[in-house]
């Protein structure tokens, strides 16, 4: 049980106040953004000067003529609908408990045509360079030849896959679902945080949460004209099938740690809405280097296996030998050409957090393109300027360890404690290669629902992009949300929650 629970992780001084005033106070109805609180960063309703953004009015206008009674009843009845479907995720470090619904809110984070189109274009720029990174690094090498990247920070990375080396991979196509994250700068445009390129999860929490926020606001999403994401599953199965040499009668599945996971709803879903098997590690066996499912008819092929759980789990013969989650032989079924995994093994050397401040340099020389979207600054602990840097100031920064995801294994300065900040300073000491620091980033702030009104609470946004013969990009994202006021932890795993995120035709 513990095993499955945690073979991946799929899955971050004072403002200055500037209350909210406008249309809403009106009699008999109490002002819905009574506590809402502009700072300095980004808020992504409102201007600095108290005043709706374009976008927002028909949403503000909406919540103008609602009661604070009417939307508590709307986000239950979200709650509710999200209850009802089991829509569930673990937060391992919650001592009251482990298994909860997964907090969603009722409110809509909005995105225009304008913006979504430099995010679509960027991240489309940046998948292709991270796989023609891949492909070289485990077949020539010529980007580590010609100095672009330090030669040891891959070969020496946790995640770098010697057994992958010379092997062929579909159209070129290691990463084949990345969900990269993306937050607002001060000005308010769009940058990359960080890359999840290994089993990144939250696609089915982005159409749950479309689901219930329609329902909640039918005629505000009609007349706004919100951009569909309901075809996802459908491109995601178009992606799968593309990666086997033929394309008709492909059998897929989606390999899972099991129940205790922490995204099990997540597998179980994918699974139902693109009609394919969802199988454990001990449903599936190999046999002459060919992969086969049981079945209550017998044995049924497989060609395609997309996997949610991390490398080290995937055959006991080749990698992690204690794991009960894989399955034997089936490393040498890929290596055959016999059964596609996606995304490939070995991915994870480019999920690095250190190998993310070289990506502009990769776009560069894999594309002769200048970066579409930029990245947040980024100090290599491994350089001994930038670690001197950082341990002077530990107080401004945010350190995270490079292999890490989820919010594991990071410190984030300001919120932390003098003796927090000097452990931190000694595991830094100990072994800098493991860590970067980023300046604390005051995430965008969007509004929020918290049951006595509508507060700002800060945001980033996870696009899901799709990876195989061509790039797709639906136009949605899980948009996650730091719930505690001030909290910059948007991590589901940690406590965060999501909501709905509408990109505009217009």
């Amino acid at each position: 049980m513990q095993q499955e629970a945690f073979a991946n992780t799929e899955d971050f001084g004072g403002p200055d106040i500037v209350a909210v005033s406008g249309n809403n106070a009106r009699p008999g109805i109490d002002p819905p953004y009574a506590r809402y609180e502009l700072g300095k960063p980004y808020d992504e309703m409102f201007a600095p000067d108290g005043r709706p953004r374009l976008p927002y009015a028909a949403l503000d206008a909406r919540l103008s003529t609602l009661s604070l009674e009417e939307l508590n009843r709307r986000q239950q009845a979200c709650e509710q609908s999200f209850l009802h479907q089991g829509i569930t995720f673990t937060v391992y470090s919650d001592n009251q408990a482990t298994e909860r619904i997964i907090p969603t809110d009722l409110l809509p984070r909005i995105v225009t045509a304008k913006e979504w189109d430099r995010i679509e274009r960027g991240l489309t720029q940046r998948i292709l360079a991270l796989n023609l990174f891949l492909r070289d690094i485990y077949s020539d090498g010529r980007v580590l030849k010609d100095g672009v990247v330090p030669r040891t920070m891959i070969y020496g990375s946790k995640h770098y896959r010697r057994e992958m080396r010379g092997l062929p991979v579909p159209h070129g196509a290691y990463v084949n679902i990345c969900g990269s994250d993306l937050v607002r700068n001060e000005a308010g445009d769009f940058v990359v945080l960080e890359d999840n390129l290994r089993v990144p999860s939250g696609v089915s929490y982005m159409l749950a949460n479309r689901d219930v926020v329609r329902r909640a606001f039918p005629a505000v999403f009609r007349t706004m004209g919100v951009r569909p994401i309901e075809h996802y599953p459908l491109e995601l199965l178009a992606t799968l099938r593309s990666l086997a040499p033929f394309h008709e009668d492909v059998s897929i599945a989606i390999l899972t740690p099991g129940v205790f996971n922490s995204a099990y709803f997540e597998h179980a879903f994918l699974a139902r809405q693109m009609g394919v098997e969802l199988v454990e590690g001990r449903d599936l066996l190999v046999n002459d280097n060919v992969v086969y499912t049981r079945t209550t008819s017998g044995l049924k092929r497989i060609d395609v296996i997309y996997r949610r759980i991390d490398d080290d789990f995937v055959d006991p013969l080749i990698f992690r030998e204690d794991s009960s989650l894989g399955v034997p032989g089936l490393f040498n079924a890929y290596r055959a050409g016999n059964v596609m995994i996606a995304n490939a093994l070995g991915t994870g050397v480019a999920d690095d957090k250190a190998v993310y401040a070289y990506v502009p340099r990769l776009i560069r020389y894999y594309l002769a393109e200048e970066p579409i979207l930029e990245n947040v600054e980024t100090f290599l602990c491994r350089e001994e300027k930038s670690l001197k840097h950082v341990l002077a100031n530990l107080d401004k920064l945010v350190v995270k360890a490079v292999g890490e995801s989820g919010g594991y294994g990071m410190l984030v300065g300001p919120h932390a404690s003098q003796a927090e900040r000097e452990d931190f300073a000694r595991k830094l000491k100990a072994d800098p290669d493991n860590y970067i620091a980023q300046p604390t980033i005051q995430l965008s702030t969007a509004p929020t629902f918290v049951g006595g009104g509508v507060e700002a609470r800060h945001v980033d946004l996870r696009p899901f992009i799709l990876h195989g013969s061509e790039t797709k990009i639906v136009p949605g994202a899980l948009t996650r949300v730091a719930l505690k006021r001030g909290s910059l932890v948007v991590n589901s795993s940690q406590g965060g929650g999501s909501k709905d995120t509408w990109v505009l035709n217009q």
